[in-house]
């Protein structure tokens, strides 16, 4: 008896021990969320979960073209990253990655999808489009549900200017048939990826989450929608990514995958923003890798790109939400703080899958052979190729500011010589019709402040970005010039409320019967030119001609084979008489045109232009 139940004792002290040896099995994420039949992008996903490494895996059912080539182990133990092989013709449907570590297993179920037809041969954004530019949180308010929530640290406080006012996805929804019927074929909206910081979040550039949408601003199945619904009233959509940093409230920040998954410092370090150093061949390397490597804010943790599985992990990100929600571009955050090598390389990827995709990224410098360096296909000494099909044209934003500032009688080299001076260097740029316009963004003062709420201005400026090279962009209430509430304060007293977005709200502008004086005005004319600019191929695409004077004017006719458009500006207080003959290498035979605004036929030869004001004038050949 006593020997039969020794034996009984010890079978159970094993048991215990294999199970004390065997730990449990628990997946926390893996990502990408699912996957598809047919992709150029190899599959790649990164498991998270207690002592995951440890284990095997193998997904389910076999024979169906689906399976596990390879697993890598990463230096947290908390981490497995596995390499999926998808056959071309692989049944489309639901999987399990079945994880085993002894005798325990852990089922999860994944999804290897259909494409959509025609998804690697999808349209972008080119030089015909407009783009609008939204601030969500400060667009409009169409779910006040989710202004706070349980999941997310930072609460509605619309009162303050840098807390979170409650606007959403819905919100921007509720108003898109405004934003099609302005004349907008695209939208830009700054990030909407879940940002939960303790403050500040509004502006989604700290990234705590890169697979979910902020529950803020809605859900992944919401932005879907709202991609969808763009889509119906002919709109683009362009989603802002910052592969640079993450937010240290990201969920792998405690616990990364690689100890050289972010760049750690011994002290806080900061870059020193000189993003010359990627072409200076006189530049140090400690200058260069703490522009690389060094924070953009303290809750800011900066990415190293040279991490190979971290490139793969971004790359697949990027093609995931084109492929899940059917984007139609990307414009990349603080592009030259990146590794440039893999940042190439991530570009390629991305164009690799989708060859028409358009990428504009934000290089931000006045400096025009430095902004020419990134973009690609550009001629650099160096041999390097950013593979980034568009750059934003800062050194046109910056002259175009400047000449708003001086009107009247200039200096050499003021008002609107600024603007020439900067269109004289378009040899420099490879691709002149991937080029980025824009009087303001959000991180800009607001172009109406530059101009000191002047219509005369406003209209100028407006008259440039529907008739000049590149791709026009626009902030959002810049054609109902919005005004920064106080300019001394910054970033968040510039990114104001959108009147109407608030049922609170006692005024609703995205109602045009509720426009009122200047600012129907200039709603009016913007509207006007937004619209005609759609159709307008010797726009979109046509050569400039321009020509020289030291009056604070500008003229520049945009022309093709069928059509030339005569834009003249006049910057100065006095009116100015349009000197006709002196363009006479492109302005003889073309006759009487038609102005733009009016709609009236014009004698060219007997035309003066008001002071502080804009001509534009269309011809066919």
């Amino acid at each position: 008896m006593m020997r039969r139940f020794f034996t009984l004792s010890l079978l159970l002290v094993t048991a215990i021990s294999v199970s004390a040896a065997t730990p449990k099995i628990s997946v926390k994420h893996v990502e990408p969320l699912s996957w598809w039949v047919g992709m150029n992008m190899p599959l790649q996903l990164m498991v998270n979960g207690e002592a995951i490494s440890q284990c095997d895996v193998k997904i389910l059912p076999e024979g169906q073209g689906v399976s596990v080539s390879a697993t890598h182990k990463a230096d947290s133990p908390n981490y497995l990253f596995v390499d999926i092989a998808i056959e071309n013709d692989a049944v489309a449907g639901e999987y399990i990655l079945r994880f085993t570590n002894g005798k325990r297993k852990y089922d999860y179920k994944y999804t290897i999808a259909e494409r959509r037809e025609g998804s690697r041969e999808r349209l972008s954004f080119t030089n015909a489009d407009f783009v609008y530019l939204i601030m969500p949180d400060r667009f409009a308010n169409g779910n006040p549900e989710n202004d706070s929530t349980k999941y997310t640290a930072e609460k509605v406080m619309r009162s303050n200017p840098g807390r979170r006012h409650g606007g959403d996805l819905q919100g921007m929804i509720d108003h898109l048939d405004y934003i099609a019927d302005l004349g907008a074929t695209a939208i830009w909206s700054t990030p909407l990826l879940l940002d939960n910081e303790n403050g500040a979040s509004y502006h989604g550039y700290s990234c705590s989450d890169y697979y979910m949408i902020d529950p803020r601003f809605g859900t992944n199945a919401l932005f879907k929608e709202y991609v969808e619904e763009c889509h119906k009233r002919d709109l683009k959509v362009i989603m802002d990514i910052v592969p640079n940093h993450s937010s240290t409230s990201h969920w792998w920040y405690k616990d990364q995958p690689f100890e050289d998954w972010t760049h750690k410092w011994d002290s806080y370090t900061q870059s020193n923003w000189t993003f010359s150093t990627n072409m200076d061949f006189n530049a140090s390397k400690s200058d260069l890798y703490q522009m690389e490597s060094g924070w953009f804010d303290r809750s800011m943790a900066d990415m190293n790109l040279d991490n190979p599985y971290l490139l793969r992990y971004f790359q697949q990100w990027a093609i995931w939400w084109i492929e899940y929600s059917n984007l139609d571009g990307f414009r990349v955050d603080t592009y030259p703080y990146n590794e440039k090598m893999p940042m190439s390389e991530w570009c390629q990827a991305v164009m690799e899958e989708y060859p028409n995709f358009n990428i504009v990224g934000e290089v931000w410098t006045s400096s025009i052979p430095q902004l020419a360096y990134w973009q690609g296909g550009n001629y650099n000494k160096d041999g390097f190729n950013s593979n980034l099909k568009s750059i934003m044209d800062f050194p046109l934003h910056d002259a175009l500011r400047s000449a708003m500032c001086e009107s009247g009688d200039c200096g050499w080299g003021q008002g609107m010589t600024r603007v020439y001076d900067v269109v004289s260097h378009d040899f420099v740029y490879h691709d002149l019709s991937n080029m980025m316009i824009m009087a303001a963004n959000h991180d800009t003062d607001r172009i109406a402040d530059v101009c000191e709420g002047d219509l005369r201005r406003m209209k100028i400026v407006h008259t440039l970005l529907c008739t000049m090279r590149g791709m026009p962009q626009m902030l959002y209430g810049d054609e109902l010039m919005f005004r920064s509430t106080d300019r001394s304060k910054g970033h968040p007293t510039l990114r104001v409320d959108f009147p109407g977005g608030w049922a609170e709200d006692s005024v609703n502008l995205f109602d045009r019967a509720q426009h009122e004086g200047d600012m129907k005005e200039l709603f009016d004319y913007t509207r006007h030119l937004m619209n005609w600019r759609k159709t307008k191929e010797v726009i979109h695409s046509g050569k400039t001609l321009h020509f020289i004077d030291r009056d604070n004017t500008y003229a520049f006719f945009r022309y093709n084979e069928e059509s030339v458009v005569f834009v003249y500006i006049n910057n100065s207080n006095d009116t100015k008489r349009v000197p006709w003959s002196r363009y006479s290498e492109i302005s003889a035979g073309l006759g009487e045109g038609r102005d733009v605004i009016s709609g009236e036929t014009v004698n060219m030869n007997d035309m003066s232009v008001e002071p502080m004001s804009a001509l534009i004038v269309e011809f066919t050949r």
